[in-house]
């Protein structure tokens, strides 16, 4: 039997059960984009049916050296966000316009949170903020410096995570695809 839902909604709901971003019972919203969770928008559908992510990644670099580990219930052992290769000392950027929750030190690390609206909020750790509680941010504007705490001095990198009316989802639902290494033949290589 074939479905009469729409390709892009059906792309978008194969996607977040891929990454267990599902959450039974949400309601596709009446625009153009899907829907994960109570409204917040997944992206928008391009002509060719393909759907557009709405985040920016935060450094730059669509590198993911980390990915998204759901955990097995909220207080289980998981990997809630992804990590992305970055230097110590370099921009991270906000993913999407919002009004930063939070600039500060959690449990040792220092972290920034920023509500993007319709109960999704992004969280850059460990940033040294350049911003405070409060302030409203546009997409790509700086919001902190890469530090060091969610990953080593020797291998640093940008902690992003996503929740969506509380809970963690997988933020690669929200930004553009990763760029993922190429390997070349050995005669490739340079040297």
């Amino acid at each position: 039997m074939r479905s009469s839902a729409p390709p892009v909604l059906l792309s978008v709901v194969c996607a977040a059960v891929l990454s267990g971003a599902v959450v039974f019972g949400a309601v596709p919203s009446t625009g153009a984009g899907a829907s994960v969770g109570s409204g917040a928008s997944v992206g928008t559908a391009t002509d060719s049916g393909r759907v557009e992510a709405r985040w920016v990644w935060p450094t730059g670099s669509r590198v993911v050296e980390r990915a998204w580990e759901a955990p097995s219930s909220d207080y289980a052992a998981g990997h809630r966000g992804l990590d992305v290769p970055a230097v110590l000392g370099s921009p991270a950027s906000a993913v999407d316009d919002g009004t930063v929750a939070f600039a500060g030190a959690v449990g040792g690390r220092t972290v920034v949170t920023i509500d993007h609206g319709d109960g999704l909020v992004s969280t850059l750790d460990s940033v040294t903020p350049l911003v405070a509680a409060g302030d409203e941010v546009v997409q790509g504007a700086p919001v902190g410096r890469v530090s060091v705490g969610h990953c080593p001095e020797s291998a640093p990198c940008l902690h992003l995570g996503a929740r969506v009316d509380g809970r963690y989802v997988d933020p690669m639902a929200y930004l553009p695809p990763a760029e993922w290494p190429v390997l070349l033949p050995e005669s490739a290589w340079p040297g």
